[in-house]
C-alpha cells in the first residue's frame, strides 16, 4: 500500500486541538509532509512552546496515522510553535502583552511575574519583563543587577534604550534609573509618562511575551497600561487568605470595566501551602485552602495553580536568581506548570478574539 499525501491530512483531521476545539488540519497546524515508503514525517505547528498538551497531541497524531493509514506506518514528527498574536500591542514585535496584577500588595506578585516570565523563556520563548512598579521595584534585587544602568543606541534615527539582557529575557525597571536608597516621590502625570517610556522608548525586539510587573491595589499605572497598550490579558495573584481574596477579586473587575476591558487569563495563588525542606511530601495549609480555586470558579476564570510556600522562593529572589531556574523540585514544577497554562489561556484568548473579528468582517 502507497501512503499518500491526502491520507495523512485526513488521517489526521481527527485530531483535535483540545484548547481551540477544531482539528489540526482546518487551524492549519499540519505543516511539511513528507512521505518516503512507509515513512511518514511532518511537523505540528502549536500556538506556543509553553504548550502543556503538547505529548498529549503528539501522540494523538501518532495515533491518528497508524490507525487511519497504516499500522506499519514509522512516524517521525516535528513539534514546533509559532506563538500567536490577536492585534497591534503598540510596541513594535511584540506580540502579547500580559499584565500581571494583585488587589493588595504582599501576596508575591512580583515573584510570580518573575518566575512567569522566565518559565516562558524556558519553554523556548522570547520574552521580557516590564518592573512597572514604579515605586517599589523589585527587578533589581530579584535578577541580581543592582546598579545596573541600561545603555542606549540609534535606532532608525532615534535613541532607544536597549533592556539588559539577563537568564534569556529581556528587562527594563525604573530601579535601573533611580537611586534605591531614595524614594520616588512622583505624582501621576510623572508616574504615567516614566511608565510609557519603558514601553515606548525600548527596543525590545521580537517577543512572544512582554509580561508587566504592575503595582499592587488599582490606581494610575494600570489606568496607563491598560489605556495606552492593547494588553493581551490579565494574571492575577492571591493568596489563600479571605482579605486577599477579596482585594483580588476588586482587582479582576477592573480589568473586566468595560473603559479597560483587559481579558482575565486567570487567577494564580500564591503562598497556598507550606512544604518543609525535610518534609517534601507534606503539605500544610497554614493560610487557609482553595480560596484562589474558589475565586476563580465563581467569577468563571481559569486557575492557574497553587504555589507553595516555600523558604527557597524567598531566598532565590534575594540571591539574583528566581526560583524556576533551578533544575527541579516543586518550586520548579508549580512554577512551569503555571508559565504553560498562562501561555495556553492567552492562545485560547487570542483565538476568540480573532474568530469575533471574523464573524464582524463578515
Amino acid at each position: 500500500m502507497t501512503i499518500t499525501k491526502e491520507q495523512v491530512l485526513q488521517a489526521l483531521g481527527n485530531v483535535e486541538e483540545p484548547d481551540l476545539k477544531k482539528d489540526l488540519v482546518t487551524l492549519n497546524m499540519i505543516q511539511d509532509i513528507h512521505i518516503d515508503g512507509n515513512n511518514v514525517s511532518f511537523s505540528v505547528v502549536l500556538t506556543t512552546p509553553a504548550c502543556p498538551l503538547k505529548a498529549m497531541i503528539e501522540n494523538a497524531c501518532r495515533n491518528a496515522i497508524l490507525h487511519f493509514v497504516s499500522k506499519d506506518a514509522i512516524i517521525n514528527i516535528n513539534m514546533t510553535s509559532r506563538v500567536t498574536t490577536q492585534k497591534n500591542t503598540g510596541v513594535p514585535g511584540v506580540k502579547n502583552i500580559i499584565a500581571v496584577a494583585s488587589g493588595k500588595g504582599g501576596v508575591g506578585k512580583s515573584t510570580v511575574a518573575a518566575n512567569l516570565a522566565l518559565g516562558l523563556a524556558k519553554s523556548g520563548a522570547k520574552v521580557g519583563l516590564i518592573d512597572a512598579d514604579i515605586y517599589g521595584p523589585s527587578v533589581p534585587i530579584m535578577f541580581g543587577l543592582e546598579g545596573a544602568r541600561p545603555m542606549a543606541s540609534q535606532v532608525d534615527g532615534k535613541t532607544r534604550i536597549e533592556p539588559i539582557e539577563k537568564y534569556g529575557i529581556k528587562l527594563l525597571s525604573i530601579g535601573f534609573f533611580t537611586d534605591p536608597n531614595q524614594p520616588v516621590p512622583w505624582r501621576g502625570p510623572m508616574v504615567s509618562t516614566a511608565v510609557k517610556q519603558l514601553f515606548n522608548d525600548a527596543d525590545w525586539g521580537d517577543l512572544d511575551y512582554l509580561v508587566i510587573d504592575l503595582p499592587p491595589g488599582t490606581g494610575d499605572i494600570h489606568i496607563t497600561v491598560t489605556q495606552s497598550f492593547p494588553v493581551t490579558g490579565a494574571v492575577i495573584v492571591t493568596t489563600p487568605q479571605n482579605v486577599a481574596l477579596a482585594d483580588a477579586k476588586k482587582g479582576i473587575g477592573m480589568f473586566m470595566m468595560p473603559a479597560i476591558n483587559v481579558p482575565i487569563l486567570g487567577v494564580v495563588e500564591n503562598m497556598s501551602y507550606f512544604t518543609p525542606a525535610e518534609l517534601p511530601e507534606n503539605k500544610y495549609y497554614i493560610f487557609g485552602k482553595g480560596g484562589g480555586h474558589k475565586l476563580a470558579d465563581i467569577l468563571e476564570v481559569p486557575f492557574l495553580g497553587e504555589i507553595p510556600l516555600i523558604k527557597g522562593i524567598s531566598d532565590s529572589g534575594d540571591a539574583g536568581k528566581p526560583t524556576v531556574l533551578e533544575e527541579d523540585g516543586p518550586m520548579t514544577t508549580a512554577f512551569v506548570q503555571m508559565a504553560e497554562r498562562v501561555a495556553q489561556q492567552v492562545a485560547i484568548s487570542n483565538a476568540k478574539a480573532l474568530s469575533a473579528e471574523n464573524i464582524v468582517n463578515n
